[in-house]
């Protein structure tokens, strides 16, 4: 009797097994997905509202660390004024921009 119950439950652990390991696998699935996919496209999703909220007159921070104030804006680009003086006018991406702050939000 006690042969028979050893062999059921070494039967039942055999079969467990491949059901524990895909439990184990989507749980990781999971975790992975919460902990960096998710956050990644919430930042995608963040930046890419800033990015179009951008107007003429908002003030900027580039990715290089320059300060300015868009100009002109086209679909793919910006032409941003640094400084004070009004002859120092470059064309950049869009996506050089890092942070905006609106004129009037002083």
């Amino acid at each position: 009797m006690n042969l028979l119950l050893t062999d059921a439950q070494a039967a039942a652990e055999a079969v467990a097994s491949p059901i524990v390991w895909i439990i184990y696998f989507a749980a990781l699935i999971g975790i992975f997905y919460f902990l960096f996919y998710r956050p990644q496209k919430k930042e995608q999703k963040k930046r890419a509202a800033l990015i179009n909220s951008v107007e003429v007159g908002d003030s900027i921070l580039t990715t290089s660390g320059f300060y300015g104030i868009i100009i002109d804006i086209t679909d793919e680009d910006v032409i941003v004024e640094f400084g004070n003086n009004k002859n120092c006018r470059i064309p950049m991406k869009k996506s050089a921009i890092e942070q905006v702050e609106k004129p009037d939000a002083e």
